[in-house]
């Protein structure tokens, strides 16, 4: 059996952990990055007039918010932060620690869980003027550190093209 790289050991982890949203992996060879992109969606029954960061607005029956996270190789990765819910880094073809891996699965399901609750709220609660997903750092690094004792430092590789 073929060892499993970050992107078929991410794609096992969250069709196994992260049943209740729809989550997609994008890899982009050329810019050495894999992006885990997620929707949230909720009813918007009183079609309330909701516009986006790009300033589009919408009156639709349901609604649906995307964003995403990067894997990226700091020394080949283009990338602008400000993009992405979070973005963090692997080690070329070395990859990345198991226990990050599974440490964002874990938090990334926190994450969604929490967004989806908010993004009800920002539908139904005239005082909350704003929706953006949450992540921390911190509680990113207490889900992966979980994991770090049962793994040791076991590495998943980047995929070859």
């Amino acid at each position: 059996m073929k060892k499993p790289t970050m992107l078929t050991y991410l794609d096992q982890q969250i069709t196994k952990n992260i049943t209740e949203y729809d989550v997609a992996l994008d890899w982009n060879t050329r810019n050495h990055s894999i992006e885990v992109v997620f929707r949230l969606f909720a009813e918007n029954t009183a079609h309330e007039q909701i516009d986006d960061a790009t300033g589009t607005v919408s009156e639709e029956e349901i609604i649906e918010f995307e964003d995403g996270v990067l894997f990226y190789n700091p020394a080949k990765t283009s990338v602008d932060e400000n993009d992405y819910l979070a973005v963090i880094p692997y080690e070329g073809k070395k990859g990345i620690k198991q226990s990050v891996l599974d440490g964002f699965v874990t938090y990334l399901n926190e994450v969604l869980t929490e967004g989806q609750s908010d993004l009800l709220d920002f539908l139904t609660e005239e005082d909350q003027e704003v929706f953006e997903l949450k992540w921390s750092d911190e509680a990113f690094e207490k889900a992966v550190e979980q994991y770090q004792n049962a793994d040791g430092d076991t590495y998943i590789a980047y995929p070859s093209y």
